[in-house]
């Protein structure tokens, strides 16, 4: 190796490491280190707009990169943690080392704040130098307590003149004008205030496989009512689904839950029509649903055993289109309530605006002409009626959750919602906040035991460094978009506060590289949002999880997840791992099979059918099905949960959430399907058109499930245990 190829390696690292980009990680057992190649890295600071093409490139690259860093006085974003003085570290030139400093700082509610700090004040961390120029990082505290919230501090350099600086000192010191948010949070989430015992229990379902006797062919908002209702006369306190987020469901359609068009509006796909109230009033819209060819539709839908996203949207929007035309055609009080919902909801108008110019255009925004995939739009640029009608539906959905949450609050009960990690590429919130978002990558995981090849999960990631400039206002929204229903939030790969896995364009799955981010500001604002909406905080700690990530959840009071199928112990002595209190525990997730499926290996014959296993590593999960199997039995037996000897499933399947009931965990989660013993998973990952995900229903309508002894039994055990606990 050249000594110059060398000098542009290391390099390279030193440049990486300033884009937040980790030269290598461990694997999933801690194990092995898996490092970044050459190329990797390349292709991701080129992802980050690094202004590099070759290897050449990279030396001057990390110049500008060090230089714009020391140039900046302030950091975008500041904590202040439980309303003590903000500590605040400034990078200033060496001559101006000992200058008096002036700040403002503006204060949410508008208060403002003025002061000086003298040359005596604060201590100097570090120096640098860099293209010849000297710099000191120096730490200041801000004075007084601050009061939750978003504040705005801003630098001055009062009475020094500028002829006593280098051009480049005084510019720098200009920049200084720039500003920085200031977090002032709670170290800890929301727990309910005199309830930290409590110990609940509640009923999961993914929304559109909900089944009830007045459905259109999927679960709608008032199925989700109807079931936290019925879980709440059992004792149960909560009712979880997946993300509710406005999704394609065009001829693109795109169905994952996972994959919604933004996280800051709902999805029209589960209103339910005949809640609407101008249903009642709109003759058209009655004639249209009680022709019998309409209700045969209706009926068919009903009946399929998969939900046919498209058909079912097709039947929806043709009611919903009639109701739309009737609203705007006359002058109403309910015309006046939408107009005030688009002022207290500006993005509802643009994002109706987008989906209309995108049914004008037919195609992605990406293809759009120019002024349009800019985010311009003028009249013209679409239909004045498809935008109308996406303007009505959003405000329906609003209603429709807002209803849902208020019964749920007047009856003591929480929705637990969920909150996704990414969005669509060719979805709303990308087009609108293009800026923040990477490009030329999308995030995945590595490969581990089960994902061999690794996993792509098809949607970019937030830029690190542009999303603390814009203060994070796009998370901010997000959250407080579900946080204003929700009682439980869930977030979605919890690891991705730290770091997310990325694979640049051109580049294999399995040679991904992990990007940081900065943790506690997230941990900040979701502290402050959670205390502010009273809502606990769960974080999905699943998969490969770094040993810094558990301790930043404990510390921040996110409580963790817990599923018993991956805190199996190897040997029949150990059983099963204690239940964390601060946890929410479950005996699967969506992205697993249910337990009769894992019970009678059924999926993993599945995984093999799809290419996820080869015949060896199919043949090593048979072989190792029957200890697992023994050290759940056993460990049920000699704890008293289990009394039959014979391999009896739903004995096993009580036992075990009985197991979790009698645990100081803070939730269990009853996946209900698990009650009945459906064996087909909701959700197989890494796959796409290989197998139904997302579109199986619930083998009985809830009419009938909430009257099946064998549900009615389990849940009525978990209760009376989770009543114990308390």
């Amino acid at each position: 190796m050249s000594n110059t190829y060398a000098s542009q390696v290391h390099s390279l690292y030193e440049l990486s490491r300033l884009y937040g980009i980790q030269m290598s990680y461990y694997d999933v057992f801690h194990h092995r280190r898996q490092r970044a190649s050459t190329e990797s890295l390349m292709s991701m600071l080129r992802s980050l707009e690094a202004p590099i093409k070759t290897l050449r490139d990279v030396p001057s690259a990390l110049r500008e990169k060090s230089q714009a860093i020391w140039r900046r006085p302030l950091e975008p974003v500041i904590i202040a943690w439980d309303k003590r003085p903000a500590r605040v570290e400034i990078r200033l030139p060496a001559s101006a080392a000992g200058a008096a400093l002036d700040y403002h700082l503006k204060l949410e509610n508008g208060e403002e704040r003025r002061g000086r700090w003298s040359d005596t004040d604060g201590i100097i961390l570090r120096t640098a130098e860099t293209q010849g120029m000297e710099y000191v990082l120096k730490r200041l505290t801000l004075p007084g307590k601050l009061p939750w919230g978003y504040h705005r501090l801003t630098l001055e350099l009062p009475g020094i003149p500028s002829a006593k600086f280098t051009l480049s000192e005084a510019n720098v010191l200009r920049a200084g004008s720039d500003g920085s948010l200031v977090i002032s949070a709670p170290t800890e989430a929301y727990l309910p205030e005199g309830e930290t015992d409590s110990r609940m229990w509640g009923a999961f379902l993914p929304l559109y496989a909900l089944r009830t006797a007045r459905d259109w062919g999927s679960g709608d908002f008032s199925g989700l009512e109807e079931m936290m209702l019925w879980a709440g006369s059992l004792g149960g306190r909560v009712v979880a689904t997946l993300p509710l987020l406005a999704t394609f469901l065009d001829g693109d359609a795109s169905i994952s839950p996972y994959l919604p068009v933004s996280r800051l509006l709902w999805n029209e796909f589960y209103l339910d029509i005949n809640r609407i109230p101008e249903l009642a009033g709109c003759p058209p819209a009655q004639r249209l649903i009680s022709t019998p060819s309409f209700q045969e539709r209706i009926n068919a839908q009903r009946a399929m055993s998969l939900v046919d996203y498209l058909g079912t949207t097709a039947l929806k929007r043709q009611a919903l289109e009639e109701l739309s035309r009737h609203f705007f055609s006359n002058e109403s009080r309910r015309l006046e309530d939408l107009w005030r919902f688009t002022e207290t909801h500006p993005g509802v108008d643009d994002y109706a605006g987008f989906r209309a110019v995108r049914e004008k255009q037919g195609c992605s925004w990406r293809s759009w002409p120019q002024p349009l995939r800019d985010g311009v739009i003028k009249e013209g640029d679409f239909d004045e009626e498809s935008r109308r009608y996406h303007l009505y539906v959003q405000w329906l959905a609003h209603q429709q959750m807002e209803a849902v949450s208020k019964t749920a609050r007047e009856k003591g009960l929480q929705l637990y919602l969920d909150f996704p990690l990414g969005v669509h590429p060719d979805g709303y919130d990308v087009w609108r906040q293009n800026d923040i978002f990477i490009h030329n990558a999308q995030t995945g995981a590595p490969p581990d035991t089960v994902f061999t090849r690794g996993q792509h999960w098809g949607f970019p990631l937030l830029h690190p460094q542009k999303i603390r400039e814009q203060g994070y206002r796009y998370l901010i929204a997000c959250l407080r978009h579900h946080l204003e229903y929700a009682g439980a939030l869930r977030i979605d790969h919890v690891m991705g506060f730290h770091r997310l896995y990325c694979i640049p364009d051109g580049i294999d799955s399995t040679q991904g590289v992990y990007l940081r981010y900065r943790a506690e500001e997230y941990y900040a604002i979701l502290a402050l949002e959670s205390q502010r909406h009273r809502a606990m905080i769960v974080g999905e700690d699943l998969g490969n999880v770094p040993g810094y990530v558990r301790p930043a959840m404990k510390k921040h009071g996110l409580q963790r997840m817990y599923v018993l199928r991956y805190e199996l112990a190897e040997d029949i002595r150990s059983g099963i791992h204690p239940v964390p209190a601060d946890s929410v525990a479950s005996l699967n997730t969506h992205d697993m099979p249910p337990f009769a499926s894992f019970w009678q290996g059924l999926d993993i014959e599945e995984r093999l059918k799809l290419g996820l296993l080869d015949g060896p590593g199919a043949q090593r999960e048979r072989d190792s099905l029957p200890n697992m199997k023994m050290v759940v039995t056993t460990f049920l037996k000699n704890e008293g949960w289990l009394k039959d000897t014979e391999d009896n499933l739903p004995a096993i399947i009580k036992a075990c959430l009985a197991f979790l009931a009698a645990s100081p965990t803070r939730i269990v989660l009853v996946n209900l399907e698990d009650l009945w013993l459906e064996t087909r998973p909701q959700n197989v990952p890494s796959t796409s058109t290989e197998y139904p995900n997302w579109q199986h229903k619930a083998q009985s309508p809830l009419e009938e499930f909430y009257q099946m002894y064998q549900v009615l039994d389990i849940l009525w055990t978990v209760n009376e245990l989770r009543q114990r606990v308390r």
